[in-house]
């Protein structure tokens, strides 16, 4: 298979708009591998829900390094044989999907007693012969290995494509590419490849089948033969898919999915996590088990004419072990499958496994009228919640947290419990990988109340800022459109040492947000942590609950509960007079100097939202198990990091405390408990509802032409520079019939705008007499940057706005950019003697267009080139001169507007010193070498470096083959790393950090290459320790 067929990660969400997933992984241990039957939810003597376990790489269970053939052995040999038979018969056309969350499988023998669990992944295949033949064992395709990071990516990377017939390689071999059509499922220990195509292709030709392949692999799969396949099953007569419980299990939406799978060879139980994306995985399964085909033919006469009713998933047939038996299915009604879809304002189960399909006209006015008249068929319903916030300082759990978490007799109805520093290993920070994750959920599940049974939603993690989701059992049911998002503000503001995660839901008819974030520390930095909090609010955005909606945003819910260590201090406070003012308990005094106070009162950050009264002593900076305050050198003055807001109606805050028996930090935990009014539907009024809808909507003139007013057609946006955001806004007024509008594409182009250009919202419904305000964000970036400074692009668009069976709006878009050397070519700022600003667009352009290679010995030029660009001399040398010893440098991100003076400096050489602090210079200079078009070490030479990474000797003849400016840069900026090195007790820098950091910008993947997994990650970090740890550089 052609190399270039593997295509591979998806991209951290951290730092775009709307990115993909990022998670980590483990293996069951030896002993939750053995179930009893009917006992799918109890594993080694807990909960499997939501269960992960990160034994070592010693460990007998799936993780360890003969995992895949202990798991293999364990099939019975019939199966084995048949899967291999199977599989040899049919070539997949399309690659496997990884799941951020692994699946719990248990293989069930006919007429065993007892099922034995392995490490699995899922994957459905359509059906094709002929060619590439995997069968039992076989690890994954050869160009993966050859690919390097492929595999390595594969645990956090998607590979698919809707359409097979049109994703093959040059020779016809099968390419496997990644398209947003693919989903992710599974909890770690195991995973989940899934793909679904839109029939069998039993049709096409005899002996076609859809199929789901088994795969196991090693806790940190890092190459291809970390993977292997174990088994084929094919979704041909005979089998089915069944939702099951134990005996004693409850049917809870918020706890894991049991899902017995029966085919001719194979009968398995299998453990998918809570979520929609499961929901719609098993949907497509049963569709192409269905004699039917595809469900939801109704008559489309029907169409409008029902509200939305609840539509449990049915099961197929097929029979069951004896011990566990199928969960009921409710009653049947006459509701159609599409009306569901097209009112969605009932939000219990009826969403649940749905195919997810675009609203017609009639549709949209229906939900929106609905939700205009949510008021007339809802009522409040008060809900307990807990929110605890905890920043554990690294260390795992070794006392019990049922004095946080279990503190009040009544038990709460739902639990949101953050924690913050779960791991301060670089490992963790690099690679976003620990096992204090598992360690820290066991202890949180069972430190939960007592007297009531709860239900994991969701885990979502970045880094070392963890958060859990919890509901009572019989709650869980009202529990859906449940998303889970990261931001990280860490260095270059992506880096996930500092962010936040959030978890949004839907409970009963009220949407609610959940948000944990650990902002900058340090007493002075608090515009940081103001800038922190906007960029979460700002970047954090989730998947809307229906398809062609624009995201949602932290805002859009009815109740956002924050919390975490948000690291506000008590501002120029002795810390003597701190710790009298704490002992005489005058909690008030103390607090009119908290930084966060004043922050809000001056409305600079958390506008909207409400604190509760603070009784409670600072919850920092303690002695690590004890109640005494910090005695260490820095001596840190008390302060209260660790809070929790709301905002929202309907919510009483019912106590705010922190919780001293805990010792195990330097934090103390932090506790609230609210009751928070919940809009519970009553279905009969939101029927009657519904029909006085519908009976409007018939009366309405279908042949009416909608017209809208745009408040303004032309937008101009003036002195664009790099990385500074520019908004315009105009508002749409609606006229007397409801209407549809979106931006639409024109003619050959991809897009409906340029790509430093967006519309929010791009498309919406807009009633009778209603408006809605659109606001155009003008960005340039790294990768818009370079064709702006050449000339090659200009700042002009034409957005087409088009009304659905209407008129369509074109609205010219236009300005001027300022030229940066942020985005220009190494070679390009080397023959800039002036600031760029100073310079002509013609000799812009003439030396953007400058060629890599023939530059070095080229006599046309009437002054010699400078050596290294002037730009990124001024940096490095403010960072010499200056921070050599400065702690956390590249590690602690600067202020943004410190980066806008900065740039300005560079661009227009006004000042000979650059403003900002030493944090802001060091992002700056990281964010010079990312804008690069061509990255210090050249595309043409990255796959050699990775292959020299382990030698000295050919590091340096790869080197010396670098243009002559760019083989320059790199010595000057390896030479400065290796002065950084010598005040490493003073900077806490070491050759693992910079090789990290520096390895990804100096050296990067060429455009089209897979995204580097942690293998090739960790090649690059070699390449430049290579040259870190030995002084010479041959040129």
């Amino acid at each position: 298979m052609e190399e270039e067929a593997w295509q591979a990660a998806l991209p951290c969400s951290t730092g775009s708009r709307r990115g993909g997933w990022v998670s980590s992984f483990g293996s069951l241990s030896s002993k939750e591998r053995v179930c009893s039957p009917g006992s799918s939810r109890s594993v080694g003597g807990r909960p499997v829900a939501g269960a992960r376990s990160r034994p070592s790489r010693a460990s007998s269970g799936p993780g360890s390094a003969h995992a895949s053939a202990a798991s293999s052995s364990r099939l019975p040999a019939p199966a084995r044989e048949a899967g291999a038979a199977k599989a040899a018969a049919a070539r997949p056309e399309a690659g496997p999907v990884f799941s951020p969350r692994p699946a719990v499988l248990k293989e069930r023998p006919a007429g065993s007693s007892a099922a034995a669990s392995f490490s699995a992944r899922f994957l459905t295949l359509p059906g094709c012969g002929g060619g590439c033949r995997p069968g039992p064992g076989d690890p994954l395709p050869p160009a993966a290995a050859a690919a390097g990071s492929a595999a390595c990516s594969a645990v956090r990377a998607g590979w698919i494509s809707r359409c097979p017939s049109r994703n093959r390689s040059r020779r016809g071999r099968p390419a496997w590419s990644r398209c947003r059509g693919s989903w992710l499922v599974g909890r770690a220990g195991c995973w989940a490849w899934w793909r679904a195509t839109a029939k069998p292709c039993k049709s096409a030709a005899p002996g076609r089948w859809d199929r789901i392949c088994l795969y196991s692999h090693r806790r940190m799969a890092i190459t291809a033969e970390d993977v292997r396949l174990e088994k084929v099953l094919l979704l041909q007569e005979g089998f089915a898919v069944e939702e099951v419980a134990g005996e004693n299990d409850l049917h809870i939406v918020g706890s894991d999915v049991t899902v017995q799978i029966i085919s001719s060879d194979a009968n398995l139980l299998v453990q998918l996590p809570f979520g929609s994306q499961t929901q719609t995985f098993l949907t497509e399964v049963r569709k192409r088990c269905s004699p039917a085909g595809v469900a939801g033919n109704e008559d489309p006469k029907q169409k409008g004419k029902q509200p939305p009713a609840m539509n449990q998933m049915g099961s197929t047939s097929g029979a069951s072990p004896a011990a566990a038996v199928p969960k009921p299915n409710k009653p049947k009604n006459d509701i159609t499958s599409e009306m569901v879809r097209s009112s969605s304002v009932l939000v219990s189960e009826e969403m649940r496994g749905l195919s997810m399909q675009t609203f017609g006209l009639r549709d949209t006015i229906i939900k929106s009228q609905l939700l205009q008249k949510e008021d007339e068929y809802t009522y409040l319903q008060g809900f307990k919640f807990f929110v605890g916030t905890y920043n554990v300082n690294g260390q795992s759990p070794k006392e019990t947290l049922q004095p946080w978490l279990s503190h009040d007799a009544e038990p709460p109805d739902i639990y949101c419990v953050g924690f913050q520093e779960l791991d301060l290993s670089k490992e963790a920070f690099f690679f976003n990988d620990t096992p204090k994750e598992e360690e820290w959920f066991k202890a949180v599940t069972e430190s939960l109340h007592p007297e009531a049974k709860y239900a994991k939603v969701k885990l979502i993690r970045l880094v070392g800022i963890l958060m859990l989701f919890y509901v009572r059992t019989e709650l869980a049911v009202h529990v859906s459109e449940v998303e889970a998002e990261t931001v990280g503000t860490g260095i270059m503001g992506r880096m996930g040492n500092k962010g936040g995660v959030a978890i949004r839901f839907r409970f009963h008819n009220t949407t609610v947000c959940f948000v944990n974030a650990h902002l900058a520390a340090h007493t002075e930095e608090y515009e940081r942590r103001n800038q922190d909090f906007r960029d979460i609010c700002g970047r954090m955005q989730f998947c809307p609950p229906e398809p062609g909606l624009p995201p949602l945003t932290i805002g859009k819910h009815d109740v956002v509960l924050w919390l975490g260590d948000l690291n506000y201090r008590l501002e120029e406070q002795d810390v003597e007079r701190v710790k009298k003012l704490v002992e005489a308990h005058d909690f008030a005094t103390l607090y009119q100097h908290d930084q966060l106070k004043k922050q809000m009162e001056a409305k600079a950050v958390f506008e909207g939202f409400l604190e509760g009264e603070i009784s409670f002593q600072p919850t920092y900076k303690y002695n690590t198990g004890s109640d005494d305050w910090d005695t260490s050198e820095k001596c840190r003055t008390p302060a209260w990091c660790d809070r929790i807001l709301w905002r929202g109606k309907n919510i009483s805050q019912l106590s705010y405390r922190s919780h001293m028996a805990l010792r195990g930090s330097d934090h103390k935990p932090v506790s609230a408990i609210f009751d928070i009014g919940v809009k519970v539907v009553d279905k009969e009024l939101y029927r009657r509802s519904f029909e006085d809808i519908v009976r409007s909507l018939d009366k309405m003139e279908n042949a009416s032409i909608p017209s809208v007013t745009l408040s303004k057609r032309e937008f101009l946006f003036k002195d664009v520079k790099y990385m500074q955001l520019q908004m315009a806004s105009f508002t749409i007024h609606n006229g007397p019939v409801p209407c549809q509008f979106e931006f639409i594409n024109k003619l050959d182009e991809e897009a409906y705008c340029k790509p430093w250009l967006m519309a929010n919202p791009n498309k919406g419904f807009l009633l009778p007499d209603a408006e809605v305000t659109v606001e155009l964000e003008l960005f340039v970036n790294k990768s818009t940057a370079t064709h702006l400074n050449s000339g090659e692009d200009q700042l002009e668009d034409i957005l087409v706005l088009h009304l659905d069976r209407g008129k369509d709006y074109f609205l010219p878009v236009s300005g001027n950019y300022l030229p940066s050397c942020f985005g220009c070519p190494l070679q390009t700022l080397c023959h800039m003697r002036e600031p760029i600003q100073e310079m002509s667009p013609e000799a812009i352009r003439k030396l953007v267009l400058l060629p890599l290679w023939s530059s070095d010995n080229d006599a046309s030029w009437p002054e010699k080139p400078l050596d290294i660009p002037k730009e990124l001399w001024m940096m490095v040398d403010h960072l010499y001169r200056n921070a050599c010893q400065q702690e956390d440098l590249f590690q602690q991100p600067g202020l943004r507007v410190e980066f806008e003076q900065i740039r300005d400096c560079l661009d227009t050489g006004m000042m000979d010193t650059l403003n900002g602090s030493n944090h802001s210079v060091a992002e700056a200079l990281l964010l010079f070498l990312e804008s690069l078009p061509e990255p210090v070490i050249c595309y043409t030479l990255y796959d050699k470096c990775l292959e020299a990474a382990d030698s000295h000797v050919l590091s340096n003849q790869v080197v010396s083959t670098l243009p002559k400016c760019h083989k320059n840069v790199f010595s000057y900026l390896i030479a400065f790393l290796r002065e950084l090195l010598q005040h490493s007790v003073k900077n806490h820098l070491d050759v693992n950090i910079l090789g990290s950091i520096f390895g990804g910008l100096l050296l990067r993947p060429p455009p089209g290459h897979t995204k580097p997994g942690i293998a090739e990650k960790r090649k690059a970090q070699q390449f430049i320790q290579q040259f870190l740890l030995r002084e010479e550089i041959t040129l």
